[in-house]
């Protein structure tokens, strides 16, 4: 990585390849992800942010099996639409990385390592059977043994609990449902995490407070019962075939791939700018000592938090271990989850056609869930963006141009005053914008502005009092910049710094504040709220 301050490397979740991204996998680790690694690059910290999809999945399998349509077809259209959403909404990764020869080789030299150094062990399991295959994760329903909510295999979306082979209540094939169950033993690889017990119990104690309070309940629950073991190998057919002699024509366990993957689109990214690293693993070796940042949902602290952990832990003191996960709760649609299979749902891309991006990129920010399950609505973007957004921002744009119509060319003073005050906005900022706290910066922003606006339409016009005005308004736009990304490159362009620098100039000069869009007041289309 270039030089400029510690590396981070960002990481969003790894989106399912069996359809687009909506509002609700947005305002999730997408956005917040943008934000964070805008923000850093703001302070002029060498930032990767990167995620790629995770074709893997067995929910590809039940996807492509209800739409009638191969996976592999399934895999390409979704991807395509996947980046375009993801560019549509500004968020600024280098794209999403082809699942190649390149990525395979990946996943099997970092599996490879772990069975040639003897931490992979043999397991003999009962398996979920239904018409000629084992069923896992998305291909089996039934009951959570954890918290009795209906929960699909591996993971209980409600409670984040992992149900691991045999462990489902009233196990059905997803694909077909009325399909008898018979339970099969089959010998596969497993990486045991009771082994890493100790390591995780130090890991987790540093960071008592750095995570969100829900996470982390989840995470003490987990420790303070046995650890499952990580299957590595499964009886399957789609995915990434495993070479081990031990386990013949199995596949690996798709969500052991997330590690492998994330180091592979890292290298890919970096390459895309012209960091080349011969080594896929590069970024993340411990001696480059960067920052790992993961930005994901609750229903994946399992994974994220304690799957994929172990799996970096595995391999010894190579890797650096993520500093914090960053994990929101479910965003919800008139009072419902966001839901693809009930087609309770808006499509990201939909509501960017008809909307602004600055506005729905702040409308997220402002009520992301991130302690508690929150809601969205097209009403109430529309009613709250433009009563605290829009409406005081674009007062402001306009006192600003007839003030500095007056102002002429010269450099405005600024006092003691005006830049102590600006210092105070940039540091509340960046409190939320840090970690651990990452919270509510668009609120923050939202009342300020409201201040910034009453005082530019009093401004009796003395110097003094332009150049504080101005000074404050620069500030704000640096602050809102990981959010309001057009405005923030309109103002860029016109020669407006947007540094987050602590210290502020003694004189300004006079610009104009870009004018934000308007929502568009008819129906947004691709919105659909039906059980």
């Amino acid at each position: 990585m270039t030089a400029g301050g510690r590396p981070a490397i960002v990481v969003a979740a790894t989106p399912t390849s069996n359809g687009d991204l909506h509002v609700g996998h947005m305002a999730g680790p997408y956005l917040a992800g943008d934000v964070y690694s805008r923000y850093l690059a703001a302070t002029g910290r060498p930032v990767i942010y990167t995620t790629c999809t995770d074709d893997s999945q067995s929910y590809v399998i039940t996807t492509a099996h209800r739409k009638g349509v191969p996976p592999e077809r399934l895999c390409a259209t979704s991807t395509e639409a996947i980046e375009r959403t993801l560019t549509a909404m500004g968020i600024s990764m280098a794209g999403l990385p082809p699942i190649d020869d390149r990525y395979r080789e990946t996943v099997l030299e970092f599996f490879t390592a772990l069975h040639e150094a003897g931490r992979l062990r043999l397991r003999t399991v009962r398996l979920p059977y239904a018409n000629g295959a084992y069923l896992y994760d998305g291909l089996l329903t039934g009951t959570c043994p954890a918290c009795l909510s209906g929960s699909s295999g591996g993971v209980c979306e409600g409670c984040g609990h992992p149900n691991n082979y045999d462990e489902l209540l009233d196990p059905r094939s997803t694909l077909d449902p009325d399909a008898p169950v018979t339970f099969r033993e089959q010998t596969i690889l497993v990486l045991p995490m009771e082994e890493y017990r100790d390591r995780l119990t130090a890991y987790f104690a540093a960071r008592e407070g750095r995570w969100r309070p829900h996470g982390m309940q989840l995470i003490h629950e987990l420790l303070d019962r046995p650890l499952p073991d990580i299957p590595v190998t499964f009886p399957g057919t789609w995915g990434v075939a495993a070479p081990f002699p031990e386990t013949p024509g199995q596949i690996f366990y798709p969500w052991v791939e997330a590690m492998p993957a994330v180091m592979y689109s890292t290298w890919w990214s970096a390459a895309q700018r012209g960091e080349r690293a011969e080594s896929v693993d590069a970024h993340w070796r411990s001696e480059q000592g960067a920052e790992l940042v993961y930005f994901h949902g609750f229903d994946n602290v399992y994974h994220w938090g304690l799957l994929d952990l172990v799996l970096l832990m595995a391999h010894g003191d190579r890797y650096v271990l993520p500093e914090v996960n960053v994990c929101n709760e479910f965003y919800e649609l008139e009072g419902q989850k966001f839901s693809t299979s009930r087609d309770h749902l808006i499509w990201t891309a939909d509501l960017l056609a008809e909307v602004p991006r600055d506005l729905v990129r702040f409308h997220l920010a402002l009520t992301a869930p991130e302690y508690q399950r929150t809601d969205f609505s097209v009403a109430a973007l529309r009613e709250v963006t433009g009563r605290r957004l829009v409406e005081p921002w674009n007062a402001l744009a306009d006192a600003l141009w007839l003030t500095s119509a007056g102002a002429g060319d010269a450099p405005l003073p600024t006092s003691e005053t005006g830049r102590r005050r600006a210092e105070i906005l940039i540091e509340r900022v960046r409190l939320g914008y840090e970690l651990p706290s990452f919270s509510r910066v668009a609120d923050t922003i939202a009342g300020r502005l409201e201040g910034l606006a009453e005082e530019a339409a009093v401004a009796d016009g003395e110097p003094v009092a332009l150049g504080d005005l101005f000074l404050q308004v620069r500030a704000l736009l640096a602050c809102a910049a990981p959010i309001l990304i057009d405005v923030a490159a309109e103002a860029a362009e016109a020669g407006v710094d947007l540094g987050l620098a602590a210290a502020q100039p003694a004189e300004i000069g006079a610009f104009p504040l870009p004018r934000l869009r308007t929502a568009d007041a008819g129906e947004t289309t691709g919105v659909r709220a039906g059980a």
